[in-house]
C-alpha cells in the first residue's frame, strides 16, 4: 500500500473522521464498535481515516497496545492510510502505557501515517500533505496533541490546551506551504482532540448545523491557536470530539468547527443520538468541502442548518 495522499482522478479526497471509541478488551461494546466501522468503511470508501483521539480508554485496558491494534483493524484490514491523534483518555495518568508508548504503538500499525515532530510539546503534532492531480502540494492536514489535564492544575482547574511552541510549529509549517505555493495559503484542514473556546463561541452566535447536548468541555485557558489560523489563512476546517453528544458544525471567520459523531459505544452516550461518523469530502482546487454524518442505522445526516441568522459577533 502506498503512502502517497492524493486527490482521485475525480478531483475528490474523502475523510471518515472517527473519534472517541474508548476501545478497551474486544468485549460485545468493543464488537459493535468495530461492526460500526465496517459499515461505514464499505458505504463510504474512503481514502483516507482520522482518528481524532480516545482510540482506546487506557485505565480499562489489559494491553492497551494490544487494544490499539483491535481498534484500528477495519481499517487495516481494507488498506486504507490512517493516522490519529490522542485523546486524554488513551494514556491517562495510571495506565499501562505512557502517552509516547500509545504514539509509537500508534506509529507501528500497518497502514499508519501517524507522525511527531519532536521538540515541541505533545506526542503526536505532525502535517500530511495531499497530492493534487499534476503531482503539486493541494492540501495539507494537520494533526495536534491536546494533551489531558491543565498543566497548572493548582492555578486552573481542567483540560488542557494547545501551547505555544506547537502553535508555533503550526505557523511555521503553514507559512513553508504558503511560500511554496507562490503565497497562497493551501486549503488545510486541523484535526485534534479537546474544541477550543471558539467552539463554544460559535455556538452561541448561532447558525450551527447539528446538535448540542453538553458543554463545550474546552481548556479554560486560549491560547490563540483559532487566532493563529484566521491569521495564516489556510484552515478552513478544524474537527475535534471529546463532547459525546455534540455534533455540530458552525462557521466563524471563514473557518468551520466541526465534532465528529462519537463512534464507540464503550463510553456515555444518549438515547436517540446514534453513534456514527463524519465524512468529509475535499474537492482539490476549492478551500470549501462538503461534510454528513453516516450513523449507525445506516443513515446520513447531512445536518440541516438550525437557525438562519448571521453572526452576532461584530467584525469591526
Amino acid at each position: 500500500m502506498s503512502n502517497l495522499l492524493k486527490f482521485r482522478e475525480d478531483g475528490t479526497f474523502k475523510i471518515v473522521q472517527f473519534t472517541d471509541l474508548h476501545w478497551q478488551n474486544g468485549n460485545e461494546e468493543d464488537q459493535l464498535t468495530g461492526a460500526l466501522m465496517e459499515q461505514v468503511l464499505d458505504a463510504e470508501k474512503p481514502d483516507f481515516v482520522a482518528f481524532t483521539g480516545d482510540i482506546i480508554y487506557g485505565l480499562g485496558c489489559d494491553d492497551p497496545l494490544k487494544a490499539l491494534r483491535q481498534a484500528v483493524e477495519p481499517v487495516v484490514s481494507r488498506g486504507i492510510p490512517w493516522a490519529g491523534v490522542l485523546g486524554n483518555h488513551d494514556a491517562e495518568r495510571n495506565t499501562k502505557a505512557t502517552r509516547e508508548e500509545v504514539l509509537q504503538g500508534l506509529m507501528a500499525i500497518p497502514g499508519s501515517l501517524t507522525g511527531h515532530t519532536p521538540g515541541i510539546t505533545g506526542y503526536g503534532n505532525y502535517e500530511l500533505a495531499v497530492q493534487g492531480r499534476d503531482g503539486n502540494v493541494a492540501s495539507v492536514l494537520y494533526f495536534l496533541d491536546t494533551g489531558e489535564y491543565s498543566p497548572i492544575s493548582s492555578v486552573v482547574s481542567g483540560y488542557s490546551w494547545l501551547r505555544h511552541d506547537q502553535i508555533d510549529w503550526y505557523r511555521k509549517t503553514s507559512r513553508g506551504y504558503t511560500e511554496s505555493n507562490d503565497g497562497n495559503p493551501l486549503p488545510s484542514l486541523a484535526f485534534f482532540h479537546i474544541p477550543l473556546p471558539e467552539h463554544d463561541e460559535v455556538w452561541q452566535k448561532g447558525g450551527c448545523r447539528g446538535q448540542r447536548h453538553e458543554d463545550v468541555c474546552c481548556g479554560k485557558v486560549n491560547s490563540g491557536f483559532f487566532a493563529s489560523m484566521a491569521e495564516m489563512g489556510d484552515v478552513t476546517g478544524v474537527f475535534t470530539g471529546h463532547d459525546h453528544v455534540n455534533d455540530y458544525a458552525g462557521t466563524m471567520f471563514g473557518i468551520t468547527l466541526s465534532y465528529g459523531r462519537a463512534t464507540g459505544y464503550h463510553t456515555y452516550g444518549r438515547e436517540g443520538f446514534p453513534r456514527g461518523a463524519r465524512i468529509i469530502n475535499l474537492t482539490e482546487g476549492q478551500r470549501t468541502y462538503e461534510s454528513w454524518l453516516r450513523l449507525d442505522d445506516g443513515t446520513v445526516d447531512r445536518q440541516e442548518l438550525l437557525e438562519e441568522k448571521e453572526s452576532t459577533l461584530s467584525e469591526a
